[in-house]
């Protein structure tokens, strides 16, 4: 029993779950209406959109790397998808895999960029953020789509089993995809290997230039849907979508265990990281605290998590040497 507890408490998710649940009960202590049936609503309606945008951070983290454009893919697809169906009178379903389309090709041309030319990650992706920002500004004139069809809106914002939102699904889906991609399928090893040690991937027989293209990918196809549900979600095509997931995209990973130089994530960590964010966020509503502290919180549980990772870093490098001495 005590080496199963030893065993939890080096997890990756143990941590942010303890800060979670704790959070939970003390905030509820104060305030009972945060676990009403309309309060848990809202809390998992802000999870299931966030968790995608910190999934799509979280896989290019894997790899070592960032991708600053994933507030600007997410809001590229999301107003194509309004576009679409304002302008064109495209059905929703169609306009939804057009605009899916829109973040695949945009992640694949990130990734596409980086293994090409060599250069950092962080300048591609910076460069892309601009472009597709200025794209997006481009088609919509700064103006937001508002003729979305009920259905999306239904989708977005109703529920289907108590305070359960219909937006749940496909973020739980993803969630279960990735975790299963991650840990059994050699695609998963291989993001996870090109993390830890590019070098040694590509001595090994695995294509990093590859590698690098399909973590995009998944990137920006996952920004993409988080793109898409915020119009169900807000119940327009808002220009202004994805301005704000940067923080938020690398905050959540980070959290929940991930390694800024790669090769070690996690799906659970990551989905407790984004659960602790939405508190944060609930909190400052429920008790009508100033806004602008989320952002001093986010940075020190980034700082936090940062310091947990390097000492258990440390701790097993001396494990490590005591060991072998």
């Amino acid at each position: 029993m005590n080496s199963q507890l030893a065993n939890y408490r080096e997890s990756d998710w143990f941590g942010p779950l303890l800060i979670t649940v704790a959070a939970i009960v003390i905030v509820s202590v104060f305030n009972p209406e945060f676990l009403s049936p309309y309060n848990l609503q809202i809390l998992l309606l802000a999870i299931a959109v966030n968790a995608l945008i910190a999934l799509s951070q979280m896989m290019i983290i894997a790899i070592g790397q960032m991708n600053l454009s994933v507030g600007a893919i997410g809001g590229l697809a999301a107003i194509s998808f309004g576009g679409m169906m304002e302008v064109w009178l495209i059905p929703w379903p169609v306009a939804a895999l057009l605009a899916l389309g829109i973040g695949l090709f945009a992640g694949i041309a990130n990734g596409v960029l980086v293994a090409w030319t060599g250069i950092s990650a962080f300048v591609i992706t910076l460069a892309s953020l601009s472009i597709f920002k200025g794209i997006n500004l481009g088609i919509t004139e700064a103006q937001p789509f508002y003729k979305i069809p009920e259905i999306v809106k239904l989708l977005g914002n109703e529920t289907f089993l108590g305070p359960l939102p219909w937006l749940i699904l496909p973020t739980v889906v993803v969630a279960v995809g990735l975790w299963y991609l991650l840990s059994f399928l050699p695609l998963g090893r291989f993001i996870l290997a090109v993390g830890g040690n590019a070098h040694s991937a590509e001595l090994s027989g695995i294509s990093v230039a590859k590698t690098v293209v399909a973590a995009h990918a998944i990137s920006g196809l996952l920004a993409a849907m988080a793109g898409i549900m915020l119009v169900g979600r807000l119940q327009l095509g808002q220009p202004t979508i994805g301005d704000d997931w940067l923080i938020l995209s690398f905050a959540a990973p980070v959290i929940g265990g991930a390694v800024l130089t790669g090769g070690k994530v996690s799906v659970a960590g990551t989905l407790l990281g984004v659960t602790i964010v939405v508190i944060i966020n609930q909190v400052l509503v429920l008790f009508n605290i100033d806004p602008f502290l989320v952002q001093v919180v986010l940075g020190g549980l980034i700082l936090w998590a940062v310091g947990v990772n390097r000492w258990r870093e440390v701790r097993a490098q001396k494990t490590e040497k005591r060991l072998a001495a």
